[in-house]
């Protein structure tokens, strides 16, 4: 192809660019590949997985550095709701320095670890951790890097399953698209409440939808990239905090700090941090596919519009509405299948607001004080002891 959205790769290149966009453009197409590729090698990972999500006892953490924490905390709600399980998501940023708060030995544990580079120290610390302290511990790796530490860790090992996303998935680029879609999709198939035969109808439809909107969407994503605003907040609810996160950070990143973000709940922005809309301020709202969570967010949505502060809002729905400048970008109510479509926008937001700002999407930071894969990072031992065998958490 010679071109990813109306860019050719030869501009592409010049402005440092290509990679972030050939990795934004490709993901529906690496998304089928991937649930083709779950389904070819049933016969490694069942075997695996199946026994310990039959046990009612096990708690499922997911974990990751940065972005790949995000992935966790979106899937988390939607994993409890449809699934009865115990799922939780914490960073490894955390876990790593303060183990004993948030590994709890009184439980069978399945810690799920989502890495692009399968290298950050934290992650890899934390996967060391749970197996040093934890009496009944497995994990599932969903990494993109087959050259990994995490990768390899599973090597020998009776309690590790490593996953490889698709070829391509592996982003080149400083911020993370591909790689996170990929890991949040393979997490939804494996520890979700259908087999990949009964998801897939829903899967491929949600992919030809992307499909389109990244044809679609890239008129109203230029003209707000260019629209002048110097703050950015992103909100949603259950699944989407963790998405608006995502969305906050990819604005964050690809802008070089340039533009001020904040994350929020549409319930937890008039809990102080609405104070941050302003008349330079880009709002973007993602709707709840639930109609009950759905009317908070439309509250919060007439609200900021009576308020008359915002310079500009925008939503994005999976259903058809009567807002003014609300995106209906899918046709499906199951918040799962709406994350992705939210995630494409917000993707193409980022990376066009970079370029609208002269910068170089595929490295913001050329100076180096911030890493495609984090520096820097001490790792101490842990040897913090434990006070009772019988207590439920280190």
């Amino acid at each position: 192809m010679s071109h990813y959205f109306s860019y050719s790769t030869d501009w592409l290149e010049q402005h440092n660019a290509l990679h972030t966009a050939r990795e934004i453009w490709q993901q529906p197409d690496l998304w089928r590949q991937l649930h083709q590729q779950l389904t070819d090698t049933s016969a490694q990972w069942q075997p695996f997985l199946q026994p310990l999500l039959d046990n009612p006892r096990l708690q499922i953490v997911l974990c990751g550095a940065g972005s790949s924490a995000f992935a966790g905390r979106a899937l988390a709600p939607w994993l409890r709701q449809q699934t009865g399980r115990d799922v939780v998501a914490y960073g490894t940023t955390d876990i790593v320095a303060n183990p004993h708060q948030y590994l709890d030995r009184s439980r069978p544990t399945l810690l799920v670890s989502f890495a692009r580079s399968g290298n950050s120290p934290e992650s890899v610390a934390s996967v060391a951790l749970a197996d040093q302290l934890l009496p009944e511990c497995y994990h599932l790796m969903l990494v993109c890097n087959p050259d990994s530490q995490l990768a390899n860790y599973a090597a020998g090992r009776d309690n590790v399953l490593a996953l490889v996303m698709p070829q391509g998935s592996n982003d080149q680029s400083f911020a993370m698209t591909s790689s996170f879609s990929c890991m949040m999709l393979s997490a939804a198939l494996l520890l979700g409440p259908q087999s990949l035969a009964a998801a897939y109808p829903q899967l491929n439809r949600m992919v030809e939808r992307c499909i389109q909107l990244r044809e679609s969407l890239q008129t109203q994503v230029k003209s707000l990239a260019s629209s002048g605003f110097t703050r950015y907040i992103t909100l949603g609810g259950s699944c989407f905090t963790g998405l608006a996160e995502e969305a906050s950070l990819k604005m964050l990143e690809l802008t070089a700090g340039r533009i001020v973000t904040r994350f929020d709940s549409p319930l937890g922005l008039r809990h102080g941090p609405k104070f941050m809309v302003d008349n330079q301020t880009l709002v973007l709202l993602m709707f709840s596919g639930d109609s009950y969570a759905r009317q908070y967010d439309a509250d919060l949505w007439h609200e900021l519009k009576r308020d008359g502060l915002v310079q500009k809002m925008v939503g994005l729905s999976g259903e058809p509405n009567d807002f003014n400048e609300v995106q209906t970008v899918h046709d499906d109510h199951d918040d799962v299948w709406m994350m992705f479509p939210y995630l494409l926008f917000s993707q193409m937001l980022a990376m066009e607001t970079s370029l609208a700002h002269g910068l170089t999407p595929d490295n913001p930071c050329p100076t180096g004080e911030v890493n495609r894969v984090v520096k820097g990072v001490t790792i101490y031992h842990y040897c913090k002891p434990v006070a009772s065998a019988n207590a439920s958490a280190l």
